[in-house]
């Protein structure tokens, strides 16, 4: 009887793991409503940025001639109550809502996420002074607060930043003091720790990396609230000041024509709308992409 000889076992290694970031957007694009809305929000974005390029007038011309015209084959949109092309001012308009969407949520992040990593790493009495001043702020109404600190800064663009910013920090301060505390009791922090890090290391190159995927999905929402804030804002003129076009701004002069020009009220509406939504959609698909019990 011939023994026969034992081949080697080739083991084959499984297949590469994932990145996170390519598992997240292949979930995503499995959302239509997340999707649909990127779609939207990538269109609003290339409005803002290629205006000049896209409105076909200058947003604050004015013509007697055309006076709350009708949609018609030149205004595709019609015209306002100084015979301004509606199309180009909520083209125009994008740009408005957009920035203060971007800039004051820029705001919230820089300030909130460093503010809330401090608190819920440190503890003891840095996290009760940072919380009792986050309970106080998040106790006011946040348009209510907001419209209290534009009217103390004066009425722009900037300082409605400014204000819708400040507004919506103690969420996130809230959102990264949680999340923080969560991750440092963690084996990896223990081991980061243990073999002696510092903390400012820890916080940063350990504690940071792993909480960034509820801060977007909170940050994507929190545009949608900042728009609806500076058309809040811009109606009661506390905003983007006239002739300068803004959605809110645009409601509120459309106001006193409601019923002669009813598509000058329609349109910014619709825009503010419709921009709100996509935002909305786009943070509840990115939820559920970057949710490791979601498949």
């Amino acid at each position: 009887m011939t023994a026969t000889a034992l081949e080697p076992v080739t083991v084959t290694s499984g297949a590469r793991e994932e990145n996170p970031w390519a598992r997240a957007w292949r979930r995503l694009k499995r959302r239509k409503g997340a999707m649909v809305g990127l779609v939207i929000v990538v269109l609003f974005v290339l409005l803002a940025m290629f205006a000049p390029l896209i409105a076909p007038y200058d947003p604050t011309a004015t013509s007697w001639s055309a006076v709350r015209k009708p949609p018609t084959w030149a205004h595709w949109l019609g015209t306002d109550e100084v015979g301004r092309d509606v199309l180009s001012r909520v083209i125009f308009g994008a740009r408005a809502s957009l920035s203060a969407g971007l800039v004051s949520v820029g705001i919230a992040v820089g300030v909130g996420v460093p503010v809330g990593l401090l608190a819920g790493y440190a503890g003891g009495w840095i996290d009760s002074v940072i919380s009792r001043m986050v309970d106080a702020m998040l106790a006011i109404p946040f348009l209510i607060l907001a419209i209290t600190l534009a009217a103390f800064l004066g009425p722009s663009l900037s300082n409605a930043m400014i204000a819708i910013g400040v507004t919506a920090t103690p969420v996130f301060v809230r959102l990264t003091r949680g999340q923080t505390i969560s991750a440092k009791v963690e084996d990896y922090v223990e081991a980061a720790r243990a073999v002696g890090n510092p903390r400012l290391r820890i916080a940063l190159r350990h504690i940071l990396p792993n909480i960034v995927s509820p801060l977007l999905v909170q940050a994507s929402l929190a545009i949608a609230g900042a728009i609806i804030a500076e058309a809040a804002l811009s109606f009661l003129g506390l905003g983007q000041q006239p002739p300068a076009p803004s959605w809110g701004s645009m409601l509120n002069s459309a106001q006193r024509f409601i019923a002669q020009a009813p598509w000058m009220a329609f349109w910014p509406g619709f825009a503010i709308f419709l921009a709100v939504l996509s935002f909305n959609l786009l943070g509840d698909g990115l939820r559920d992409a970057l949710d490791p019990r979601h498949r």
